[in-house]
């Protein structure tokens, strides 16, 4: 694995603005580790249908059968149905592999996949001798798909020191989604030439809730392109090419989310994405996807991601589309909080924890702008090393153009002001069409323009000590670090659930959307591991963390 030494530029510390309490800064850490404690030991208690898929494609199980659904899924089903999947999908699969007299190889294991799609292999939980044997065999071919998105690492820190990064921060990041890769490809590349420094091929409305990744190129998908490994391909290679041409690495952005977090993450390791969304909650909340289902797959997803050297962007903005972004700025800093403590948990370093906010305040408050200000600046010093994204204004966007393009300025100037990592560019069309090229080079002007006039102004800018950025910006903190004092002391006498997060996202603390730990989509994919559970990937990442 690559040297931490050429992971992307930390942000730079500065002075605090916000004469914030240590304190009460440290007593959030310690309550959002307190909160998110229990979530980790039921992750590592627990396996998904996803978690195990992503072990197989480690190990060279590709491609699909005839009617598109992959040998992966396949195969796992094959397990299931003969053995369960309490004791992982490792041990059945290598031992059936040793039956039938075949080498371990990705070949002979998706010649296996398709033999028992065929109902021609029968699989057993091996013991002994022959558990010994197919545990090292599943370890072998997993270490080798890991050292092949080691390898996509050192490439990028190879082209990041020769190519060179943007020479600003933030990074301009900026959103491309036709449905249709060969479209994708050129309106990428066009929208790095005006500018943008990270491309996100945003994924195929649904996409999330499939239970598999879909297979090879696509051109049709619905207000996004659908993710699969020969598009994560095409794209980067693409990139790569005009990253040549700019004299800057153009850094590719999808999303680790839904069913398939862990497989998804895996594919985009293989193939050198940059950033990948992988949000704590996300899911969950709006996508009604299972709670359980959800913190299990992004444990592993993220212990891919810190292996990859790929930076996570967090969700929080979503919260502030469905609840008010005054009344419940706290639960964003509560998310940010969590997100931080299980990122940090699966191996993900400060440089890598792209946390989201949003520029999300109603404009026709008073003193709106400056109460984005103290929400934008709160969060930039809580995580001073993090390359926080920062969100454009969305939900009252009414459709006029003008004001649209204003406030999108009004947002990279927060941006500017606060010193943002990541600044996803606005759009004045927002709400009305889906953006056409012209609409992107205007509001790529708009994002030029305010930084390049206020450059460095986040150095000159310092809020009144005692004034209403400062008391605005302790307020918000004192009300988080309230609302996680209430979820750690909850424990449900209903369920006698020791997962106090669980109840609070039951309860509809976060994005006021209730979801259950039964319910939702994919509970029944998740089980209880075994005593005799075994995954090499996650073994082998363990390891190197």
């Amino acid at each position: 694995m690559s040297s931490p030494s050429r992971a992307p530029a930390r942000t730079r510390r500065r002075p605090s603005k916000l004469a914030l309490d240590p304190a009460l800064a440290r007593r959030a850490r310690q309550l959002a580790r307190r909160v998110g404690r229990p979530v980790v030991d039921m992750a590592r208690s627990h396996t998904t249908v996803s978690v195990e898929r992503a072990v197989l494609r480690l190990a060279g199980v590709a491609g699909a059968d005839p009617d598109g659904i992959p040998w992966v899924n396949r195969l796992l089903d094959a397990v299931v149905a003969d053995v369960g999947l309490d004791h992982g999908v490792a041990l059945p699969v290598f031992d059936a592999l040793r039956r039938d007299g075949a080498e371990a190889t990705p070949a002979e294991l998706t010649l296996l996949a398709q033999k028992a799609a065929a109902g021609s292999v029968r699989f057993d939980v091996p013991a002994g001798r022959a558990a010994a044997a197919a545990g090292r065999a599943a370890r072998r071919l997993a270490k080798a798909g890991i050292t092949r998105i080691d390898r996509r690492r050192a490439e990028r820190d190879r082209l990041v020191k020769r190519i060179g990064d943007p020479p600003q921060r933030p990074w301009i990041y900026l959103i491309v989604a036709t449905g249709d890769i060969y479209e994708d490809i050129p309106q990428a590349q066009a929208a790095a030439r005006e500018g943008a420094d990270v491309i996100a091929v945003i994924r195929s409305t649904g996409q999330s809730l499939l239970d598999f990744v879909p297979e090879g190129p696509t051109r049709e998908g619905f207000a996004g392109t659908y993710a699969t490994q020969e598009n994560f391909r095409l794209m980067r290679a693409a990139l790569d090419g005009t990253s040549k041409e700019l004299g800057r690495y153009i850094r590719l952005t999808n999303y680790a989310s839904g069913l398939c977090m862990p497989e998804i993450a895996t594919l985009a390791g293989l193939e050198r994405l940059d950033m990948m969304l992988n949000d704590s909650m996300y899911g969950i909340l709006f996508r009604d996807i299972n709670p359980i289902r959800t913190f299990v797959d992004q444990r592993f997803s993220r212990q891919i991601h810190a292996r990859a050297g790929i930076v996570i962007n967090t969700g929080e903005d979503n919260y502030l589309t469905t609840a008010d972004a005054v009344d419940e700025a706290h639960t964003v800093t509560v998310s940010q909080l969590l997100n931080e403590y299980f990122a940090k948990e699966a191996g993900l370093q400060d440089w890598q924890l792209g946390l989201g906010h949003a520029f999300e305040i109603n404009p026709d408050i008073p003193d709106s702008f400056r109460l984005e200000l103290a929400h934008a600046l709160l969060a930039r010093e809580l995580f001073p090393d993090a390359p926080l994204k920062w969100m454009p204004p969305t939900k009252h966007m009414t459709g006029d153009v003008f004001r649209g393009n204003l406030l999108d300025g009004f947002f990279n100037l927060v941006g500017t002001l606060t010193g943002q990592g990541i600044l996803l560019v606005g759009m004045m069309t927002e709400a009305v069409v889906t953006p056409w090229l012209s609409d992107r080079d205007i509001a790529l002007q708009n994002v030029r323009y305010v930084l390049g006039a206020a450059g460095n102004l986040h150095e000159d800018f310092h809020p009144a000590p005692g004034g209403f950025i400062q008391r605005r910006a302790d307020q918000v903190l004192g009300e988080a670090v309230q609302l996680l004092e209430q979820i750690a002391s909850d424990r449900d006498p209903a369920t006698g659930s020791k997962v106090p997060l669980l109840n609070a996202i039951a309860d509809g603390t976060f994005g006021i959307m209730k979801r259950p730990a039964t319910g939702g989509k994919g509970l029944d994919g998740v089980v209880i591991q075994a005593s005799d559970y075994y995954n090499p990937a996650a073994e082998i990442l363990e390891a190197g963390a």
